[in-house]
């Protein structure tokens, strides 16, 4: 069975940091994108970050640019995603995905229809 599982989340103060994770079981995802995306209450989901299989590109939405960082360790089958200077505007619930149609292909797409595995989410709450 394929999971994702996310963790990191929490309830933080604008201007702090946190890291989020996301393993992978029940199959190696070492070899696609990987993307988070966030979906706050009353609004859709939305890219935040993507990154390719070899970890080589990445591609950010303009929301988190400068602040965000997505990484890998395709040896632990984990993607992360750091969260630096959080906003209020941050909050919402953060999900991992991975793009299984990118075998090996250095593109990243910000759709949510491309993605057809997820994780369940964690939670992020910025006060202000």
């Amino acid at each position: 069975q394929v999971q994702l599982v996310e963790s990191g989340g929490g309830l933080v103060q604008a201007g702090d940091s946190l890291k989020l994770s996301c393993a992978a079981s029940g199959r190696t995802f070492s070899s696609y994108v990987m993307a988070w995306f966030r979906q706050a209450p009353g609004k859709e989901r939305e890219f935040v970050a993507g990154i390719t299989w070899s970890g080589g590109r990445t591609n950010y939405a303009d929301s988190g640019k400068g602040r965000f960082t997505i990484s890998r360790d395709n040896t632990k089958n984990t993607v992360y995603l750091q969260l630096n200077s959080l906003k209020p505007e941050d909050t919402a619930v953060y999900y991992c995905a991975v793009d299984s149609r990118t075998y090996y292909i250095n593109r990243i797409y910000d759709a949510s229809s491309r993605y057809d595995y997820w994780g369940q989410g964690t939670q992020v709450t910025v006060s202000s």
